[in-house]
Order: structure tokens, then sequence, then C-alpha cells
């Protein structure tokens, strides 16, 4: 049995994000996604579906695929076990997981006629993510943490559970009866996310609900960045015949944002494509020199200050031996 403040305070949740019509339940099997899934049933009855993914890296993970299965078939619920195409293997696996994931829950949210797809990430899973990023020094865009809203593999993402505690979701499943299963995986110390979690446990001070406080005002932060940089790029930047950027009396981090367009732009414009570039490459050493009048190169592309505007093109090739 749920109870009726719960499904009260998910519906609003799910009201807060637009979140109407078919939807799409991520079920992992854990307490927190089979909570998300039986209040998303309650509250939305014959309008979801669900779906698990089973990445096939651990030998019990398809017995619990088979649990939510059988869960979702004993409330008429349309559910599907998604598998990838290739093994996942090597480095960063579990960042590869992550990206097939959602690549194949967003093909088969799409197919299935939903209109957005919930996961059931919470303020416990933001804490961690907030002090994580943190610990590594990342900027306003990293401390951002898991977005409410989101569009990833090109398909939207809500999450209405960013608010609720991991305590309240295993209460909710337990209480209502619902099977769930622990993935050893959690409890595994050689991931960064395990340490932090036991960090918070052993740290009354840190609020995990007052982190996720801190990530969801520094997305807002980061919204209000992006607009004002969209502003200044429509403004401020003129592409022929070569590009160029007034920076003229703006702070640093409106400079760096100019500055990591320009050279994504200018490498689209030259089809440049060696070395590798990513929008979180550090390009403070860039942003130096060109501070001290002095041009500069990153990513194949050149920055020459002219005073306060900049001219963005093509690095010349390197001259050899």
């Amino acid at each position: 049995m749920i109870a009726p403040a719960d499904l009260d305070r998910f519906r609003a949740d799910l009201a807060r994000l637009g979140a109407t019509g078919r939807l799409a339940i991520a079920v992992s099997g854990g307490a927190d996604s089979m909570a998300m899934l039986t209040l998303a049933h309650a509250v939305l009855p014959g309008q979801i579906v669900a779906a698990t993914v089973d990445h096939r890296l651990r030998a019990a993970a398809a017995e619990e695929a088979a649990t939510v299965a059988a869960y979702c078939a004993a409330l008429a619920i349309p559910h599907t076990i998604l598998t990838p195409e290739a093994p996942i293997a090597g480095a960063s696996i579990q960042a590869q997981a992550r990206e097939a994931r959602y690549a194949l829950l967003a093909r088969w949210a799409r197919d299935a006629g939903a209109l957005a797809l919930l996961t059931a990430h919470h303020a416990d899973d933001q804490a961690e993510t907030f002090l994580m990023r943190a610990a590594r020094g990342s900027g306003a865009a990293g401390l951002t943490g898991v977005r409410a809203r989101a569009t990833i593999a090109g398909f939207p993402v809500l999450r209405p559970l960013l608010g609720w505690r991991r305590d309240d979701l295993r209460r909710i499943a337990t209480d209502a009866g619902v099977p769930f299963v622990d993935d050893p995986s959690n409890a595994d110390a050689r991931h960064d996310r395990t340490r932090f979690r036991a960090l918070l446990a052993e740290t009354p001070a840190l609020d995990p609900v007052a982190l996720a406080q801190s990530a969801a005002a520094l997305a807002e932060a980061e919204a209000a960045l992006a607009f004002a940089t969209r502003q200044l790029w429509a403004a401020r930047v003129r592409a022929e015949p070569a590009l160029t950027l007034d920076v003229s009396d703006l702070p640093r981090e409106l400079r760096r944002r100019l500055a990591r367009r320009a050279i994504g732009e200018t490498r689209a414009r030259y089809a440049i494509t060696v070395p590798e570039w990513s929008d979180a490459a550090n390009i403070e050493p860039l942003l130096d020199s060109l501070a001290a009048g002095t041009s500069a190169t990153q990513a194949g592309v050149m920055l020459i200050p002219h005073g306060e505007i900049w001219t963005v093109t093509k690095a010349p090739p390197r001259r050899s031996a």
C-alpha cells in the first residue's frame, strides 16, 4: 500500500516537470526504480511502459531483469528487456555502459510512442555526484550534477525524484511489498561513487537534500550563463571574412564560454578533426595567453588578440624539423 501523501508528492513532481501523456520508465530492479515504477503505475494507470537494460556484465543481471518483467506482468505494464548489440569491455566500463544504456532506452522509448523517459535518480544520487565533481575541481556546469530535465541520445529524459531520499524510496517499495534487488556493485569500494556514498553516511553535516538543492541552484545559474553566452555570441561575433570576437569588459567565465564555442565552430568550418576536441577541455593556458596579448592555439585553432578583439582561425601547420 502506498501512502496517499507519497502519491500526491509524486503527482506534483511529475506536474512540475510537465510529464504528461505516455511515459517510459527505466527500471533496473533496484528499490529506487521499482518504487518509481509503482508510484507511476498508481498515478498514471495505463499510460506507462517499462524497460530494463541487461548490460550482460553480471551473471545475476538476467534474473534481475526477469524479476522486473514478472512484476510488470502482474501490473499489466508493458515491459521490454534490452541488451547491447556489442559486448561492453575495456576501459571506463561504467561510462560505456551508461552510453549504451541511454542509447537503447531512447530508441525503445521512441518506438513505444513515449513522450519522455523517466529515470529514478534521487537526492542521494545528486549529492554523491555533486561531491565527486567538486573533488575533481569541476566548474558550474559539472556541479549542476544530474539535471531534472535533459535530452540524452536525442530523447527527453525526466528525473522526478531528485527531491526524494533513497530511504524514502526503499520504504515505499518495502511497504508496498514490491520485489527489488540490491546491486552488489553499489558496495564496491573500487568505484568513486561508493566512497562518496560512505562519506555522506559517515558525515551527518553533509545533508544530501541541501547538496541536491545547491546542484539545482547551480543548474539555474548554468542556464543563465548559457543564455548570456548565446546573447553575446549574437551581438559580438562577426563570422566573415574571419571569425572575430569582441570580449570587451567581459568576465573570464564568459570569455571562456565564448572561446569554447569559437573553437568548436572554427573546427567545424575548416573540418578540423585532429587533434581531438572536447567542450570540457582545459583552455586556461589559452585564456592566460590571450589576456597577456599573445596568440595561442588549441585543438587546431588559433586565437589572435588585437586588444579586446580576438580573431579565430585555423592554426597554421607545424613546421617540420
